[in-house]
């Protein structure tokens, strides 16, 4: 007879030792089954498998039971470890091993495992018992951690050649401008001069896009209203699609503004579009949509997603032909390239991720074969309002220098261009390699220094202090990137212009007569 508790109530019945083990093992938060000890051509036999295990694999218990294992993994490897180690399993001695397993779906699953022996009293293997555990989410974690890295490692290798890179453009480029006016009167010459300058240009324009690649291009940022980017743009968006297929906007109507530089994310917009374009079929479509999105904070924020936060989200989505997951893995790294040669650079996308970086942003890429991709960009929302662009400049004056100027530039050639150029518009030019070089022949002036052209950077902003405290009407046009700004900041307004390489040496005398009459 069953025992009554206190009260006359009867005691609840203990659940039997092989029930709570197996309601133990259901429980486990790692997939588990249990299997036969043979293993046979195509693996061991399940004898039970948890609810972790058939999540993990996509299969049903019913349909796992009774069924050897291996067919769950992709190498055969696997089964010739597991047989190899079976005949000298030892209790605490199990086989670990990592690999891919194939889910039911067709997909694979990425997953680390542990085979262990059961025994009985006597010390028999009778059973054994696998572990699985969910390396799917972890792995991705890891290669997108790589990626990340690799794309930091290329992005600083092409921002240091676009940088020498482009002091041989200024120097192509200025040297065109002077020969022109020397062969103005040969319309041969001057047609060969001219398309040698286009090319330098178009040298250029590349360079520009490694270097916003590498998040090194010169950034103008101002609060925009992404809505109002993408109807100022939407009529050489649709030219671009041209007939190749049918262009919608599907903007929200609240949303939030952004601070980027407008014209970089214009190219952004632009380039995204062309890729799209080019990836149409029959009936093709693509669709620019922009919406606020809130991250909420949660336990499953990641390192490499977005944190949480206020964002808007610009997506360009086609029903094209889509990637691959490899061509995916390289999508953003420069002269990387699905299209034939000559029909691409490869710096299109690679542009497209410096900048949304630069913005403070996150992108990411949905595709597949034969259904298209989507293009997704998060840009953290701001409450300030829509700023105006900066008024145009004025027209300069004709007149010509008179001014010293003391030009710092460490490439010898640009150095002897630019000196020349200044010296033949009538100003009085110091040129030094260096600041250290510069200290040695401003002793022996006894003028003072109207004009300092320079890229100031590390000592050069001490440099530059100096010499304002000395010469205290000085002037500066640096030619220094995005890192010069913190060795500028101490320049009193209206006393700094800024003018990135390479330069066109009109632009140059134009910046400096402007810097000079303000």
């Amino acid at each position: 007879m069953k025992k009554k508790a206190p009260g006359g109530r009867r005691a609840a019945a203990r659940p039997a030792p092989a029930a709570l083990l197996a309601a133990a093992l259901r429980a486990q938060s790692e997939g588990v089954f249990i299997a036969e000890c043979k293993c046979g051509a195509l693996g061991i036999k399940i004898l039970f498998a948890n609810d972790r295990f058939c999540a993990m694999t996509g299969y049903s218990a019913r349909e796992l039971v009774n069924r050897a294992h291996g067919f769950l993994h992709v190498e055969r490897v696997d089964l010739e470890r597991l047989r190899h180690w079976l005949p000298k399993a030892q209790p605490g001695q199990p086989l670990v091993g990592e690999g891919s397993l194939r889910r039911a779906d067709g997909r694979l699953a990425s997953a680390a495992w542990s085979f262990g022996p059961l025994c009985n009293r006597r010390g028999r293997m009778t059973h054994l018992v696998a572990t699985y555990r969910d390396q799917t989410e972890k792995r991705r974690l890891q290669e997108a951690l790589v990626h990340a890295q690799r794309l930091d490692a290329v992005g600083r290798l092409a921002g240091g050649v676009a940088h020498d890179f482009n002091n041989l453009l200024s120097v192509i480029n200025g040297y065109c401008e002077i020969l022109a006016a020397h062969v103005g009167a040969n319309p041969q010459a001057m047609r060969e001069v001219a398309e040698i300058h286009h090319a330098g240009r178009k040298a250029a324009t590349l360079t520009q896009q490694l270097l916003a690649f590498s998040r090194r291009q010169p950034w103008n940022a101002r609060v925009i209203h992404l809505n109002d980017l993408v109807k100022a743009n939407a009529e050489i968006v649709r030219r671009l699609v041209g007939a190749a297929g049918k262009l919608e906007l599907a903007l929200g109507e609240t949303v939030a503004n952004v601070k980027t530089d407008p014209a970089q994310f214009q190219q952004v917009l632009l380039n995204l579009v062309l890729n799209a374009r080019d990836a149409l079929r029959a009936r093709g479509r693509i669709v620019v949509t922009t919406e606020n999105r809130e991250i909420k904070a949660g336990l499953d924020y990641r390192p490499l997603d977005a944190p949480p936060g206020r964002y808007v989200a610009i997506t360009v989505a086609d029903n094209g032909t889509g990637m691959s997951a490899d061509t995916r893995k390289h999508l953003f790294e420069p002269f990387f390239t699905t299209k034939p040669e000559g029909k691409g650079t490869g710096l299109g996308l690679a542009l497209v991720y410096g900048v949304v970086q630069q913005s403070g942003g996150w992108i990411s890429v949905r595709s597949a074969r034969r259904v298209g991709s989507t293009f997704e960009i998060l840009l953290p929302a701001v409450r300030e309002a829509v700023e105006e662009p900066p008024a145009a400049v004025a027209p300069l004056p004709t007149t010509r220098g008179t001014e010293t100027v003391l030009l710092i530039e460490e490439d010898e050639v640009v150095r002897k261009m630019v000196a020349g150029i200044l010296a033949a518009d009538g100003y009085r030019v110091i040129a030094a390699e260096s600041a250290g070089a510069a200290r040695r022949d401003l002793r022996e002036l006894a003028r003072p220094v109207q004009l300092l052209i320079a890229n100031l950077r590390a000592d050069g902003g001490t440099f530059g202090r100096k010499l304002l405290a000395e010469h205290r009407g000085l002037r500066v046009l640096c030619t220094g990137g995005p890192e010069a700004a913190a060795a500028t900041a101490w320049l009193p307004p209206g006393r700094l212009v800024r003018l990135s390489k390479p330069y066109a040496l009109s632009e140059l005398l134009k910046a400096a007569r402007k810097l000079l009459d303000a």
